[in-house]
């Protein structure tokens, strides 16, 4: 049996985050089991202060685990350390961050851009 085992989220190495095609300032990832060209699997993102994710809409189902930090939700909604959040297929938002974030999440498709 294969596995990997990640036992410290805040000592790996992290790309830029391009999923969208080019590199968003302040974002970097690292790929656990995501593959791009599916937009499926898991990833851990890391935000640094005063990052934001561009507008998308959800295909399907995102969830995210926050690891560590803050995320704030284009609706104002705070996101702390220890939540876990589900987006339905077909909403839409952007976040931000003011302290910066790491963030374990769960893709099943590519988002859309908006």
């Amino acid at each position: 049996m294969k596995r990997r085992i990640i036992s410290n989220p805040l000592n790996l190495e992290f790309e830029p985050f391009d999923n969208y095609g080019k590199s968003i300032e302040g974002m970097s990832w690292h790929k656990i089991s995501y593959e791009k060209e599916k937009g499926q699997g898991s990833y851990i993102l890391k935000m640094d202060p005063g990052a934001k994710s561009i507008p998308h809409e959800h295909v399907s189902y995102e969830e995210f685990y926050m690891l560590d930090g803050e995320l704030i939700d284009a609706d104002g909604k705070v996101f702390k350390k220890g939540d876990f959040i589900s987006f339905e297929p077909g909403s839409t938002h952007s976040s931000f961050t003011e302290k910066g974030c790491l963030i374990l999440v769960f893709m099943r498709s590519r988002n859309k851009t908006i």
